[in-house]
């Protein structure tokens, strides 16, 4: 995967990998649940933690590849992805709960774009307090939005009864994967003018 990424960030087929890589890691992320719920005596948000796994190490390769950011903070990013993946399940949840009366479908629909956004949205944050983090609400405009609408997909997932498999992750992984570093790129295209 470090592979793919580190070609040609720069163009427009470097994001297109990026967005690969999210795909394979949304794939991946779907499958931990049965694995990691053989480890018993564990919290149920750290057992959600470690099913962001995948994405986390996606997210630490974009930080240390698109940033000019120190190796920890790539790491500390990959410790909020994994806080913004239980954040963003246990807003879902909660979502869901307040919508009781809504049809299963509208429920869904409401609970996906609320975690979608509360993840975006606490990644987006966590990665403006990096050393080198974009700071300009702007450049992350896009990662928040398509997290936003690419958390509806949690209604195709459970119309379709989908366990081992998502629409889900597959979509908002990619989406938030270029957002985030379309983000740092900006980033380090202005440290570099700067310089």
């Amino acid at each position: 995967m470090t592979e793919a990424i580190a070609a040609s960030d720069e163009t427009p087929k470097g994001l297109l990998k990026v967005a690969g890589a999210g795909l394979l890691t949304g794939v991946l992320t779907p499958l931990l649940p049965p694995l990691i719920d053989r480890i018993n005596g564990t919290p149920g948000d750290f057992r959600i933690a470690l099913v962001a796994i995948p994405f986390a190490i996606l997210v630490f390769i974009l930080v240390r590849r698109f940033s000019p950011n120190p190796w920890w903070a790539a790491l500390a990013a990959a410790i909020v992805t994994m806080i913004a993946f239980v954040c963003a399940v246990n807003v879902a949840i909660w979502a869901d709960g307040r919508a009781a009366d809504a049809a299963k479908a509208t429920r869904n629909i409401l609970a996906g774009l609320a975690g979608g956004f509360t993840g975006a949205t606490i990644m987006a944050v966590g990665m403006c307090l990096l050393p080198a983090g974009p700071r300009d609400v702007g450049a992350w405009l896009p990662m928040l939005s398509v997290g936003t609408i690419a958390g509806a997909l949690l209604a195709l997932d459970n119309a379709l009864d989908l366990d081992l498999t998502s629409f889900l992750y597959p979509v908002w992984q990619a989406c938030v994967a270029v957002g985030l570093a379309t983000a740092l790129r900006r980033t380090r295209s202005l440290v570099d003018v700067n310089d």
